[in-house]
């Protein structure tokens, strides 16, 4: 790789670690005739579906337009970049999962909805007043009110490894010396 600083065409790698859960790598580098260090990443690229619009016009998927639709709604929230980057990555997954060659854009506007309530009530709130063109006060209450009735990340998360469980193999009775 070439070096940023003095443009040498060949930089060593020092150390590498995995980043972002094992989807990217992290690489520390050293010029060789510099000496300057410097981190790359390195991170798969794959194809992503393209984007049906609601006026049914397909176009490339653009991740910096998802986070700007996520960093409006989180304008001025406390919500770590991390815990973004994890949003949009599981919004991305979920995108790549479906193994289609076009997705609505209404289904991925869902999924970055189901990441936000789990981020922050008010970013939600404030996507989906735009998401869903809400008219008046009245939208808002009755999407605050469905907030309030949907059980909380946490507990989303403690039902989830119920569920996991529930999956495992049966282990098979034990038994009894006699």
């Amino acid at each position: 790789m070439q070096c940023p600083f003095c443009k040498a065409p060949n930089t060593r790698v020092i150390d590498s670690r995995l980043y972002e859960e094992g989807t990217q790598v992290k690489r520390r580098r050293e010029c060789e005739r510099c000496g300057s260090r410097f981190s790359s990443f390195e991170k798969a690229q794959l194809t992503m579906p393209f984007v049906l619009k609601r006026n049914g016009i397909p176009e490339p998927f653009d991740e910096d337009k998802l986070r700007r639709g996520i960093a409006n709604a989180l304008y001025k929230r406390p919500v770590q970049p991390e815990t973004v980057d994890h949003a949009i990555e599981n919004v991305m997954r979920k995108l790549r999962a479906t193994g289609e060659r076009e997705v609505a854009s209404r289904r991925i506007g869902e999924w970055l909805m189901d990441e936000l309530r789990d981020l922050d009530h008010v970013a939600y709130v404030r996507f989906a007043s735009i998401y869903r063109s809400f008219e008046d006060v009245n939208a808002f209450r009755e999407e605050i009110e469905r907030l309030e009735k949907l059980p909380s990340a946490e507990v989303r998360r403690s039902q989830m490894q119920l569920i996991a469980a529930d999956d495992a193999p049966a282990k098979p009775p034990r038994k009894r010396d006699e």
